[in-house]
C-alpha cells in the first residue's frame, strides 16, 4: 500500500471528495428504488438525501469537535476544515435522522418508514466512505511490528510504520451489512413492521463497531471510555430489545441484551467486549429466526 505521507493534501481532498460524492450518489439511487418499491410520494428518495445531508454534516462535525475540544479551542476556524478529517459517523446518523424526521413531517410519511428506506443506503455509503479514511491517513489501528503481518488487507502503511487496517475491516463489515439488509428488507417489513430494517442497521453496524473501535488508535474518548464503543453497545441493546418486543419473543430472552449491557462493566477489557458481542450476536440469531421465512416480492 502507498505511504499516506506521500499524498499531496490537494490530491487527498479530491479523492476524499470523490468518494463522498460517489457514496451520496449511490445512496440517492438506492433511496429512489425503495421509494418506488414502497410506493412512496414522488421524489421521496432524492428529498431524503437533500434533507439529511446538511444536518448530518453539521452534527457529525460538532460531535467530533465536542470530544476533541482541546484540538480546536485555540483555532476555532479549524473547525471548518472538514477535508482534513474529523467527522463522526454517529453524529452524522443523529443529524441525518433529524433531517429525515423533518421530511417525514412535511410529506406525511411515517418516520420509521423513511428510516427503513435510508438504512441500506446508509451502510453502503459508510462502506464506500471508509476508503476516504485511507486517503486522509486516519481511522487506522494498533501498530503492526511483525514483518510477516505487514501486508494489506491485514495492515496498512502509515508513514514509516504499519498499522491494523481498521478502515478496511469496517468497510468490508458494512458491505456485508448492506447485502444482509438489502436481501432481507422485504422480510423484515412483512406485516407492516416498518422500522425493523433500521433496527437491524443499528444492530449490525453496532456489532462491528463494538470490536473494530477497540483496535483503533484515534478513538473519541470520554474519560477512559471509547465513546463509539459505548454508543454501539447502547444502540445494539436498544435495537435488540425493541425487535424482541415487537416480535413477541419470550420475555426471558431479554436477559441476553440486558447481560450484554452489563458485562463490559464487570469483566475487564476485551473479555467484557467479547462477552457483550457474543450475547448480542446470539440475540440477533434468535430475532432473525422469528421473521416469516417467505418475504414479500421486492
Amino acid at each position: 500500500m502507498s505511504d499516506f505521507q506521500g499524498y499531496l493534501p490537494l490530491a487527498a481532498i479530491h479523492l476524499y471528495g470523490i468518494l463522498i460524492a460517489g457514496a451520496l450518489g449511490v445512496a440517492a439511487w438506492l433511496c429512489t428504488l425503495e421509494e418506488k418499491r414502497l410506493k412512496l410520494p414522488p421524489d421521496t428518495g432524492i428529498d431524503i438525501v437533500l434533507y439529511a445531508l446538511p444536518p448530518a454534516l453539521v452534527v457529525s462535525r460538532l460531535y467530533y469537535v465536542a470530544f476533541t475540544w482541546d484540538t480546536f479551542r485555540h483555532d476555532l476556524l479549524s473547525i471548518l476544515k472538514i477535508w482534513e478529517g474529523g467527522v463522526a459517523i454517529y453524529g452524522a446518523v443523529i443529524g441525518g435522522a433529524l433531517g429525515v424526521y423533518a421530511l417525514s413531517r412535511r410529506k406525511g410519511v411515517p418516520f420509521m418508514t423513511l428510516a427503513d428506506v435510508v438504512a441500506p443506503a446508509l451502510i453502503l455509503g459508510q462502506a464506500i466512505g471508509r476508503w476516504g479514511n485511507y486517503f486522509n491517513g486516519e481511522a487506522y489501528g494498533w501498530a503492526v511490528t511483525n514483518p510477516a503481518l505487514q501486508f494489506f488487507p491485514f495492515a496498512v502503511r502509515i508513514g514509516a510504520g504499519w498499522h491494523l487496517a481498521t478502515f478496511f475491516y469496517e468497510s468490508m463489515w458494512n458491505l456485508a451489512g448492506f447485502a444482509f439488509l438489502y436481501l432481507n428488507r422485504a422480510r423484515f417489513q412483512r406485516d407492516g413492521r416498518f422500522g425493523h430494517v433500521f433496527y437491524w442497521y443499528l444492530l449490525w453496524y453496532g456489532l462491528g463497531r463494538l470490536v473494530i473501535e477497540g483496535l483503533r488508535t484515534d478513538s473519541l474518548m470520554w474519560g477512559t471510555v471509547r465513546v463509539s464503543q459505548l454508543l454501539s453497545l447502547l444502540l445494539c441493546v436498544f435495537a435488540a430489545v425493541k425487535m424482541m418486543l415487537d416480535l413477541r419473543l419470550s420475555r426471558h430472552w431479554l436477559l441476553l441484551p440486558a447481560a450484554a449491557l452489563a458485562v463490559p462493566f464487570v469483566l475487564p477489557g476485551w473479555w467484557g467486549i467479547g462477552a457483550a458481542w457474543l450475547l448480542i450476536a446470539v440475540a440477533a440469531v434468535l430475532i432473525y429466526q422469528k421473521y416469516p421465512a417467505k418475504a414479500a416480492a421486492a
